[in-house]
């Protein structure tokens, strides 16, 4: 097997920016030792790797996530990418369009929650 130290390094370093230390922490340390090579894919592969890429922007990419955790219904994930996407510059009106184009494509139920959950992460509209 191929070292990946420095992904998985990386790809940490990356995560903890985007979520916060205690945040993965907290999800690493749940996943214990049956999900400690889960997690090192998450944090070599999907962080140090895919996330590291050029061809997208780092807000972007947050925006490409809302809208894939929103359209496959999986509101606990897109909780934690909304935190991510606000780290990473996401705005109130970007998230609130991937939001609508989620619901006009995939569905109104899929919408609902994540309409929710992103209210609280990005707050009210300044007045």
């Amino acid at each position: 097997m191929a070292d990946t130290s420095d992904l998985y390094a990386r790809g940490l370093r990356r995560r903890k920016k985007m979520f916060g230390e205690a945040d993965v922490e907290k999800r690493m340390a749940a996943s214990g030792e049956f999900g400690a090579p889960l997690q090192n894919i998450i944090n070599a592969y999907v962080y140090g790797d895919v996330w590291e890429r050029t061809g997208l922007s780092d807000s972007v990419r947050s925006l490409v996530m809302l809208g894939i955790t929103a359209a496959s219904g999986k509101p606990a994930e897109f909780a934690v990418h909304a935190k991510g996407a606000l780290a990473n510059g996401c705005t109130r009106a970007q998230v609130q369009d991937v939001l609508l184009l989620v619901a006009m494509y995939c569905g109104i139920p899929a919408a609902i929650e994540t309409n929710r959950i992103a209210a609280e992460v990005f707050g009210p509209k300044a007045p």
